[in-house]
């Protein structure tokens, strides 16, 4: 059996850690399941949420530092994925351990984000529109005013902090980086494989059925290749992958 580690997971915009609870009974036994919650929603609803991506990114790290497992790994999807980027670079400029890699689901490498995309999402109509267009919601939230309601303001505010995103030349990354697409997302794979920049280590990409949430509507088959990427950086880090490299 592979090494334990903890797989900390961050989620997309719009979303709560709960879009990951239900893979805690389909990992594997070696890979422990950590969904971060964002301030300002779920079981921190009563927290302040942050405004800028660069202070979200900076707390979470903080909040981070205060219990590190031993071994682990970052995995985020959208949103969560730039988050999962940027914070492993904080850990790595505080000389911190690193994870054993990082995984991005169906986001953009920081090289090709577009923050205008989401400066312009400012009506609920716009919203609206990019939540059908992804096919990422129930269609209980659309017939729910109330739900409705409150998944626009967390969708907004995530697309503010989006928005305020801006790529920074960083060193490349120590660790192996991978990447999840599906193909019928609008996200084209020229900037996909721009990932491959912010790694000196292992890199793959894999592509599955489907538009933005692939790893929802083919779960199974995701899961399956996630594990096996984990269990390929299942052996201990060597000193050079380490942040003080």
């Amino acid at each position: 059996m592979p090494t334990p580690l903890t797989l900390f997971s961050l989620p997309c915009a719009g979303a709560s850690a709960v879009m990951y609870l239900r893979w805690r009974r389909k990992l594997p036994s070696w890979v422990r399941i950590q969904p971060i919650e964002l301030p300002g929603r779920g079981g921190r609803l009563h927290e302040a949420p942050e405004k800028t991506f660069d202070m979200l990114a900076a707390r979470l790290c903080d909040e981070f530092e205060m219990n590190p497992p031993q071994r682990y790994a970052f995995f985020g999807h959208s949103m969560g994925a730039l988050l999962a980027y940027r914070i492993t670079h904080h850990l790595h400029a505080r000389m911190r351990p690193l994870p054993v890699a990082l995984l991005v689901s169906a986001c953009a490498a920081p090289s090709r984000q577009d923050w205008k995309r989401y400066a312009d999402k400012n009506s609920d109509t716009s919203l609206i529109a990019d939540l059908r267009k992804q096919a990422g919601t129930p269609e209980e939230v659309f017939q729910n005013p109330e739900l409705l309601t409150m998944t626009l303001g967390l969708l907004g505010a995530d697309y503010r902090i989006c928005a305020s995103f801006r790529h920074e030349e960083l060193p490349s990354l120590p660790i192996p980086l991978h990447v999840f697409g599906g193909r019928a997302d609008e996200i084209h794979i020229s900037r996909l494989k721009a990932w491959q920049l912010e790694s000196t280590g292992s890199f793959s990409m894999d592509w599955f059925d489907g538009g933005h949430f692939f790893l929802r509507y083919h779960e199974e088959a995701f899961l399956s290749i996630l594990v096996q990427r984990l269990a390929e950086n299942s052996v201990e880090l060597p000193h050079a992958a380490l942040a003080s490299a």
